[in-house]
Parts: structure tokens; sequence; C-alpha cells
């Protein structure tokens, strides 16, 4: 097996013109943080991005920020940070889950997996808050697409059409963001002791009113002492964040307070516990205890995920818990992995969705169909887009399906 380290974007594009014309396959890894993700790859060779890094232009006024696609995600947070900015999307870490270390991420994986965290709900994902990226397709060419301004509506907008394909289409040598400035306080208002309905109720009723919370999320019983170092406690906790200015951040809280008066006992948390919480909830730390126990990730209509999971715990044993106000759910099976098509059946039966399995052993990653299934026009769009970027499928193939 050989491991390919370019350092820069025309390296890169040699490697994969090599790989085209050998017509060999490349598995495309930044520092392997995701490397679980999908189903097990077979690739003779590999292209290792973590040597291409560093960031190239940083304009905090113009809210714009361009790095290499293996710059590690963690130094880009922190670059930002003492800038009093952010990612708004809130990309999470997978690492931890996975079994790796936390912050090894890189910004190319966050645009290729279109990651994001809590704040979704407000803030969308990182196909949101791409501008612009330089890449290499699988046919090797090298292309761009976007720029390095907020408002560039120049041809197709082929970032947005990237995210999210794992790299099955094309290598990202340079990606451009646009950033946020941060909130100045966050403050969480948990509400304690609810089961899973009743939390759903109250998140809908917080999501529906003027407070403008940014995340909701609920941590059934037991759950909850996962987080934060275990600083909430055993009972289960509905979480709603609030962020912005102080005054308006303080009034906010007190009007989800008389909202709330006769949910449940009223918890504040308020700055650095606020922040540990919502890691946690964004990581999936209450899952990440280093074993294979299947993980999935589903999403569906918030109204409609407490009733499929009580549905799916009639049949297996199953921990679960709930972001974007239950419209993100995860799942472990504490009992091994059952049939993909009862999860898949029982989330078709409450409205629809779609479930991806994020861990779980290599040989039942293998056997199973990691990412939902697509239905027949979009799996044709799917094959035709592959033909265009990667026409001889050299890019970590079957990762996303079964080649």
């Amino acid at each position: 097996m050989t491991t390919f380290t370019p350092t820069s974007s025309t390296e890169a594009l040699s490697i994969v013109q090599w790989a085209a014309a050998e017509e060999t396959p490349l598995e495309t890894v930044g520092h392997g943080s995701k490397r679980g993700i999908g189903r097990p790859q077979q690739s003779e060779h590999t292209l290792d991005l973590s040597q291409l890094t560093g960031v190239t232009l940083y304009e905090p006024a113009e809210l714009v920020l361009s790095a290499k696609a293996g710059t590690p995600l963690s130094e880009i947070e922190t670059l930002l940070a003492e800038n009093g900015q952010q990612l708004a999307f809130e990309p999470m870490d997978y690492g931890p889950l996975l079994g790796g270390k936390p912050g090894s991420g890189t910004i190319g994986g966050v645009l290729a997996a279109n990651l994001s965290g809590p704040r979704r709900l407000k803030a969308g994902a990182a196909r949101d808050h791409i501008l612009g990226i330089n890449a290499v397709a699988g046919r090797g060419e090298a292309f761009k697409s976007g720029g390095r301004v907020v408002k560039n509506v120049t041809g197709y907008d082929l970032s947005k059409l990237m995210a999210n394909s794992w790299g099955t289409l094309a290598v990202f040598t340079d990606v451009t963001f646009k950033v946020l400035p941060a909130a100045e306080v966050e403050v969480t208002l948990a509400v304690r002791g609810l089961l899973d309905d009743a939390a759903a109720a109250a998140m809908a009723l917080a999501l529906g009113s003027s407070a403008e919370a940014s995340s909701a999320a609920h941590l059934p019983e037991r759950i909850a002492a996962r987080v934060a170092g275990g600083s909430l406690g055993a009972d289960a906790a509905t979480l709603l964040r609030v962020e912005g200015f102080g005054p308006s951040v303080a009034y906010r809280i007190e009007a989800l307070k008389t909202l709330l008066k006769n949910a449940g006992p009223l918890q504040e948390i308020a700055g650095e516990a606020s922040y540990a919480v919502w890691r946690d909830v964004r990581d999936c730390a209450p899952f990440a205890d280093g074993t294979e126990k299947p993980v999935w990730r589903v999403s569906m209509a918030p109204s409609q995920a407490h009733q499929m999971v009580l549905t799916l715990r009639m049949q297996i044993g199953v921990s679960a818990f709930y972001d974007w106000q239950g419209g993100l759910v995860w799942l472990r099976m504490e009992e091994g992995d059952p049939e993909a098509g009862l999860l898949r059946g029982l989330i078709r039966k409450h409205g629809g969705g779609h479930a991806t399995l994020v861990r779980a052993a290599p040989a039942h990653r293998a056997a199973v169909p990691v990412f939902e299934p697509q239905a027949p026009h979009l799996a044709a769009l799917s094959a035709r887009l592959k033909a265009e970027f990667d026409p001889k499928a050299i890019l970590n193939p079957g990762r996303m399906t079964q080649s």
C-alpha cells in the first residue's frame, strides 16, 4: 500500500492524474477522524492531505477565511476565537465517537461531510457557509468554484454540490468559508425531568416563541449524566440555548422561564458550563464510549422522532437522545444492530427521513447500506454526477454505495 502526501495543490493534481491514467483507486483522507464512516475502503493507495495545511487568507472585517484543505479545524477555530469570530454552523467532531482523538478533523473534511452542530436550526450546515473551493476532479482536472467574497453568484455553485460527497467526486485543495461574530453571551435554560413526548412539546413551544433560541436538545434520564463531566446529574434535561448581547439574552431567558414555568423544574446554565454541555451534545459524547456498539444518526420530523424511538424500543434495546428540536436523533443499539430495514421502515412509517450508520464494526459496515438508499431518480442523478466528476471511479470507490 502506498500513501501519497502532497504538500501543494500541484502535487495533489499530479497524484490524481496518475491514478486516473492508471485507473487505480485512491482513498482520500485528511487526518482520518471520519475514516470509520461509510463502507470500509479497500484501495491500494491513499492520498493523505494532512500536510496540505495553512490559512491562506483571513480578513476579519470581511468575514472571510481561506485555508488549505488539510488544515486542522482546531487551529482555525482557535484563530477565529482570538478575533471574536466563529464558524456559526458549529461543525461536530467525530473523532471521540469513532475512537480517535478530539480536534483532529480538517477544514476540507468539514465540507466533504457537510458538518454542522446544535446551531443548525439557526445557522444551517457547512454547505450554507462555503464561499469557494479549489479542487481536483477524479478525471484529473483542477477546477475552482465560487470565490473569496460573500456575494458571489458567478456560474454554477459547485462548492455546495461537493458538500456531503465524502471525497467521492473531487479532492479539495483549498476552501473558503464565511465566518461570523461569536455571541457575546450564551445561556442555556434546562427543563428537568421531562419524558420524551413532553420534551418535544416544550421544545416546540420554545422554538415557536419570540425568544429566538439558537439550539434545542433533549437528553433523557441517565443520558444527561454523560455530558459536561456529569455536571447535569442523571435527571432528564431539555436544553434551550439563547445567544447574543447580554441584556437581550437575559430578557429572552426570562421570557422562556415564563413560557415554560409549568413544564417542570428550571435550571439556568451559563458561560463555560453551557459551552461544555453543547460541545458534548454536538460531538455525541454520551455514546463516545470506546466500544463498537452501533450508532445511528437519524434525521426526521421533530414531532415524530420520539414516537419512532418508542416504537423501536418495543422491539430492541436502544439508547437515544435528541438534537435540533428532535429533528436529529442519535441512537446506540445496546444489543447488537438489527436489520437496517427495521429502523428505516419505522422512519418511513413516522413521516419519513433518513438514517446513517455512523459507527459499527467494519464487517457490519460492509454488509449494510451505511447511507440512506436513494430513490431511483436521485440515484440516477448521483450516478451521472459521479460519471462527470470521476468517470473511472477512482476516488473513495464504494464508500457511499456498494460498487
